[in-house]
């Protein structure tokens, strides 16, 4: 039951941080700016680097995107309805997951190499620590801004 648990929060501040950021206007701008200032600055970045890099970073992101909003709307029906979904139902959530998860897994895959063909390998490693850090800065922030 703990991995039921464990899905359904990560699918939570999933959908979550990408639903906030789908707001149109200043936030989305707001947004986006302080992600590339965020991840500039934690990979220091040239701008030689910088030029090379965010082409392909946004690319997987819209990639990225394409998948989790295929499945977001399942999740999100299941994150609510648990109570009452029966055990078929739930295996069928949790096989899907494990599908969503992979397709992401796939997706960095496709990508790493593209990472690491326009920053040195250190700063790619980097990326991916800088993305969950961006994560928990920004929901700090929306909690903030909330109270």
């Amino acid at each position: 039951m703990k991995i039921v648990n464990y899905a359904f929060a990560f699918l939570f501040v999933l959908v979550f941080t990408d639903s906030y950021s789908q707001r149109p206007g200043k936030a989305d701008d707001r947004i986006e700016s302080f992600k590339i200032a965020f991840i500039t600055k934690r990979l220091d970045l040239s701008s030689d680097e910088a030029t090379k890099f965010w082409p392909i970073y946004n690319q997987y992101q819209e990639e990225l995107k394409t998948i989790r909003e295929k499945n977001k709307k399942e999740l999100l029906n299941a994150h609510t309805n648990i109570e009452t979904m029966s055990d078929n139902d739930i295996n069928k959530v949790l096989d899907d997951w494990v599908v969503f998860k992979q397709n992401e897994l796939n997706l960095t895959k496709k990508f790493l190499p593209q990472f690491k063909s326009a920053l040195p390998v250190r700063k790619v490693a980097k990326l991916f620590k800088a993305e969950e850090d961006f994560k928990s800065e920004l929901i700090k922030r929306i909690q903030q801004n909330n109270k």
